[in-house]
């Protein structure tokens, strides 16, 4: 209906109804989109789920062994290992205490090189826990730290 009514309209009338919708349009373009707008219209490529997911993976995984406290299974078992060494050098001491030439012993361990203490101490056999047939290197290194501070 409303195009039987623009063809019948005069040139000048044209023009002004041409302008009119002309305005319309413009108004229209002119009047600012919200960001909530924009984002509702936004649409993410598989290409850009993806690389956020990876990129979320990585940023977990900096947060989460820089301050998080995470840690991997070597580093772990190393802590551990060091930490059961210290608490088995206790018994070591205690062996020392029980040999009856401790005094001597112990001259002779501070009188050994620093890299060799550790192999005074398996020498001796306190480094040697009860049911055990070797002696243990972390236990030995321990104890001989532990008995060298003895008499400082």
């Amino acid at each position: 209906m409303e195009q039987d009514k623009v063809s019948k309209l005069s040139d000048v009338e044209q023009k002004v109804w041409a302008e009119n919708s002309d305005r319309s349009k413009k108004m229209e373009q002119e009047t600012k989109v919200s960001y909530r707008q924009r984002w509702d219209k936004a649409r993410a490529t598989k290409k850009v789920v993806f690389w956020a997911i990876i990129g979320a993976i990585v940023l977990t995984m900096i947060v989460g062994f820089s301050w998080g406290g995470w840690m991997t299974g070597g580093t772990a078992q190393k802590l551990t290992n060091d930490a059961v060494g210290q608490r088995l050098a206790l018994i070591c001491v205690g062996q020392f205490h029980q040999d009856p030439q401790k005094d001597q012993k112990l001259t002779e361990l501070k009188d050994t090189s620093f890299y060799q203490r550790d192999d005074y101490v398996k020498e001796q056999g306190w480094a040697t826990m009860p049911g055990e047939a070797q002696p243990e290197s972390k236990v030995a290194d321990g104890c001989a730290k532990q008995l060298v501070q003895i008499s400082q």
